[in-house]
Protein backbone atom coordinates (compact mmCIF):
# COMPACT_ATOMS: atom_id res chain seq x y z
CA UNK A 1 0.00 0.00 0.00
CA UNK A 2 2.72 2.24 0.67
CA UNK A 3 4.32 1.55 -2.38
CA UNK A 4 1.38 2.46 -3.90
CA UNK A 5 0.84 5.73 -2.62
CA UNK A 6 4.73 6.83 -3.26
CA UNK A 7 4.23 5.88 -6.64
CA UNK A 8 1.19 7.89 -7.29
CA UNK A 9 2.52 10.96 -5.41
CA UNK A 10 5.33 10.72 -7.63
CA UNK A 11 3.36 10.82 -10.87
CA UNK A 12 1.36 13.62 -9.58
CA UNK A 13 4.37 15.57 -8.61
CA UNK A 14 5.86 14.48 -12.18
CA UNK A 15 2.52 15.62 -14.08
CA UNK A 16 1.98 18.60 -11.87
CA UNK A 17 5.73 20.28 -13.19
CA UNK A 18 4.87 18.91 -16.54
CA UNK A 19 1.55 21.36 -16.05
CA UNK A 20 3.29 24.14 -14.87
CA UNK A 21 6.30 24.11 -17.86
CA UNK A 22 3.20 23.65 -20.24
CA UNK A 23 1.57 26.66 -18.63
CA UNK A 24 4.57 28.73 -19.04
CA UNK A 25 5.32 27.72 -22.42
CA UNK A 26 1.83 28.69 -23.60
CA UNK A 27 2.13 32.03 -21.37
CA UNK A 28 5.67 32.89 -22.53
CA UNK A 29 3.92 33.10 -26.04
CA UNK A 30 1.94 36.42 -25.98
CA UNK A 31 1.09 38.04 -22.38
CA UNK A 32 -2.61 38.69 -23.83
CA UNK A 33 -2.36 35.37 -26.15
CA UNK A 34 -5.31 32.98 -25.15
CA UNK A 35 -4.33 29.28 -26.03
CA UNK A 36 -7.04 28.15 -28.71
CA UNK A 37 -9.04 24.87 -28.39
CA UNK A 38 -8.98 23.04 -31.18
CA UNK A 39 -11.36 19.78 -31.02
CA UNK A 40 -11.78 17.41 -33.85
CA UNK A 41 -12.79 13.84 -35.27
CA UNK A 42 -10.87 11.16 -34.68
CA UNK A 43 -8.66 10.11 -37.96
CA UNK A 44 -8.01 6.59 -38.59
CA UNK A 45 -5.56 5.10 -38.74
CA UNK A 46 -3.20 7.98 -38.57
CA UNK A 47 -4.68 9.13 -34.78
CA UNK A 48 -4.98 5.31 -32.86
CA UNK A 49 -1.48 5.82 -31.07
CA UNK A 50 -2.90 9.17 -29.79
CA UNK A 51 -6.41 7.38 -28.26
CA UNK A 52 -4.38 4.45 -27.42
CA UNK A 53 -2.20 6.66 -25.12
CA UNK A 54 -4.74 8.99 -24.07
CA UNK A 55 -7.45 6.08 -22.70
CA UNK A 56 -4.37 4.40 -20.98
CA UNK A 57 -3.39 7.41 -18.92
CA UNK A 58 -7.29 8.23 -18.29
CA UNK A 59 -7.73 4.60 -16.84
CA UNK A 60 -4.29 4.37 -15.34
CA UNK A 61 -5.04 7.44 -12.98
CA UNK A 62 -8.42 6.61 -12.51
CA UNK A 63 -7.38 3.33 -11.40
CA UNK A 64 -4.71 4.53 -8.82
CA UNK A 65 -6.50 7.14 -7.33
CA UNK A 66 -9.23 4.49 -6.81
CA UNK A 67 -6.78 2.28 -5.38
CA UNK A 68 -5.57 5.34 -2.94
CA UNK A 69 -9.20 6.68 -2.17
CA UNK A 70 -11.15 2.88 -1.55
CA UNK A 71 -8.29 0.69 -1.62
CA UNK A 72 -9.61 -0.96 -4.92
CA UNK A 73 -8.49 -1.61 -8.22
CA UNK A 74 -11.40 -1.97 -10.84
CA UNK A 75 -9.65 -3.07 -13.75
CA UNK A 76 -6.37 -4.11 -16.06
CA UNK A 77 -6.46 -0.70 -18.06
CA UNK A 78 -3.60 -1.80 -20.67
CA UNK A 79 -6.24 -4.96 -20.95
CA UNK A 80 -9.21 -2.58 -21.10
CA UNK A 81 -7.64 -0.40 -23.42
CA UNK A 82 -6.36 -2.83 -25.99
CA UNK A 83 -9.67 -4.69 -26.34
CA UNK A 84 -11.33 -1.25 -26.68
CA UNK A 85 -8.82 -0.65 -29.81
CA UNK A 86 -10.11 -3.90 -31.10
CA UNK A 87 -13.34 -2.92 -31.14
CA UNK A 88 -12.72 0.67 -32.18
CA UNK A 89 -16.07 0.21 -34.18
CA UNK A 90 -17.96 1.06 -31.64
CA UNK A 91 -16.70 4.51 -31.45
CA UNK A 92 -17.39 4.78 -34.52
CA UNK A 93 -20.36 6.90 -36.79
CA UNK A 94 -23.15 5.62 -36.82
CA UNK A 95 -22.58 3.93 -33.84
CA UNK A 96 -20.35 6.65 -31.71
CA UNK A 97 -17.66 9.22 -32.10
CA UNK A 98 -14.24 9.95 -30.75
CA UNK A 99 -13.11 13.85 -30.44
CA UNK A 100 -9.50 14.80 -29.93
CA UNK A 101 -8.63 18.19 -27.90
CA UNK A 102 -5.18 20.08 -29.05
CA UNK A 103 -3.87 22.99 -28.06
CA UNK A 104 -0.79 24.09 -30.01
CA UNK A 105 -0.82 21.09 -32.46
CA UNK A 106 -0.16 19.43 -28.91
CA UNK A 107 -2.94 16.59 -28.51
CA UNK A 108 -4.53 16.97 -24.87
CA UNK A 109 -7.64 16.04 -24.16
CA UNK A 110 -9.85 13.67 -25.23
CA UNK A 111 -13.66 12.55 -25.41
CA UNK A 112 -15.94 9.85 -26.33
CA UNK A 113 -19.61 9.12 -27.34
CA UNK A 114 -21.05 5.50 -27.05
CA UNK A 115 -24.48 4.46 -28.85
CA UNK A 116 -26.97 3.01 -25.88
CA UNK A 117 -29.75 2.72 -28.39
CA UNK A 118 -31.82 5.17 -30.51
CA UNK A 119 -32.82 7.90 -28.11
CA UNK A 120 -29.54 7.34 -25.64
CA UNK A 121 -26.32 7.95 -25.97
CA UNK A 122 -23.21 7.92 -23.41
CA UNK A 123 -20.31 10.29 -22.68
CA UNK A 124 -17.08 7.50 -22.04
CA UNK A 125 -13.51 8.62 -21.37
CA UNK A 126 -13.58 12.25 -21.48
CA UNK A 127 -10.17 12.86 -20.53
CA UNK A 128 -7.62 16.25 -20.37
CA UNK A 129 -3.81 15.72 -19.82
CA UNK A 130 -3.05 17.23 -16.47
CA UNK A 131 -0.49 19.29 -17.80
CA UNK A 132 -3.16 20.96 -19.50
CA UNK A 133 -5.93 21.50 -17.13
CA UNK A 134 -8.28 24.62 -16.09
CA UNK A 135 -7.87 25.77 -19.30
CA UNK A 136 -11.72 25.53 -20.77
CA UNK A 137 -10.84 21.97 -22.57
CA UNK A 138 -12.75 19.47 -21.09
CA UNK A 139 -15.56 21.90 -21.02
CA UNK A 140 -15.33 22.40 -25.43
CA UNK A 141 -15.11 18.59 -25.48
CA UNK A 142 -18.02 18.32 -23.79
CA UNK A 143 -19.86 20.41 -25.81
CA UNK A 144 -18.55 18.69 -28.80
CA UNK A 145 -20.11 15.51 -27.05
CA UNK A 146 -23.44 16.85 -26.55
CA UNK A 147 -23.46 18.52 -29.93
CA UNK A 148 -22.91 15.36 -31.31
CA UNK A 149 -25.30 13.01 -29.37
CA UNK A 150 -28.15 15.66 -30.83
CA UNK A 151 -26.98 15.01 -34.44
CA UNK A 152 -27.37 11.61 -33.95
CA UNK A 153 -30.64 12.10 -32.82
CA UNK A 154 -30.19 11.26 -28.85
CA UNK A 155 -32.84 12.18 -26.47
CA UNK A 156 -30.54 11.39 -23.38
CA UNK A 157 -26.91 11.31 -22.90
CA UNK A 158 -25.48 9.23 -19.78
CA UNK A 159 -22.30 9.02 -18.40
CA UNK A 160 -20.94 7.35 -15.13
CA UNK A 161 -17.68 8.88 -13.28
CA UNK A 162 -15.72 8.12 -10.28
CA UNK A 163 -16.97 10.00 -6.74
CA UNK A 164 -13.30 11.30 -6.69
CA UNK A 165 -13.70 13.72 -9.65
CA UNK A 166 -15.01 16.34 -7.85
CA UNK A 167 -14.10 19.30 -10.46
CA UNK A 168 -16.10 16.56 -13.30
CA UNK A 169 -18.80 16.69 -11.20
CA UNK A 170 -19.53 20.55 -11.16
CA UNK A 171 -18.62 20.87 -15.04
CA UNK A 172 -21.43 18.15 -15.42
CA UNK A 173 -23.85 20.04 -13.26
CA UNK A 174 -22.91 23.18 -14.79
CA UNK A 175 -23.97 21.41 -18.25
CA UNK A 176 -27.39 20.53 -16.59
CA UNK A 177 -26.46 16.50 -16.32
CA UNK A 178 -28.39 15.38 -13.10
CA UNK A 179 -28.13 12.81 -10.91
CA UNK A 180 -29.47 9.04 -11.33
CA UNK A 181 -29.59 5.82 -10.67
CA UNK A 182 -27.03 3.46 -12.27
CA UNK A 183 -27.99 2.41 -16.02
CA UNK A 184 -28.21 -0.96 -16.77
CA UNK A 185 -25.57 -0.67 -19.83
CA UNK A 186 -23.01 0.61 -16.89
CA UNK A 187 -19.74 -1.56 -18.10
CA UNK A 188 -18.80 -1.28 -14.35
CA UNK A 189 -19.26 -4.56 -12.50
CA UNK A 190 -21.72 -3.96 -9.23
CA UNK A 191 -18.77 -4.38 -6.75
CA UNK A 192 -17.64 -1.61 -7.83
CA UNK A 193 -20.56 1.27 -8.58
CA UNK A 194 -20.75 2.10 -5.24
CA UNK A 195 -17.40 4.17 -6.36
CA UNK A 196 -19.48 5.46 -8.87
CA UNK A 197 -21.85 8.62 -9.85
CA UNK A 198 -24.33 8.23 -12.64
CA UNK A 199 -25.80 10.79 -14.26
CA UNK A 200 -28.05 11.97 -17.21
CA UNK A 201 -28.62 14.87 -19.58
CA UNK A 202 -32.17 15.98 -21.38
CA UNK A 203 -30.79 16.91 -24.69
CA UNK A 204 -34.29 17.88 -25.68
CA UNK A 205 -34.26 20.93 -22.63
CA UNK A 206 -30.56 22.04 -23.08
CA UNK A 207 -29.22 24.65 -25.61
Amino acid sequence: MKLAVAKYLSTVLTKKRLQIKNLQILKSDSMNHIPTIQIRNMKLPDDIELVRKLWTDYLTWGNETMQINYGVHPHNPKKIVEQDIKEIDRYLPPNGKVFLAFIENKVCGIGCLNNLGKEVGELKRMFVDPSFRKLGIGKAILQSVINAAKEAGHKKLRLNTPKFMETAHSLYLGFGFKPISAYSEVEITEDYREYLLFMELDLLRCT
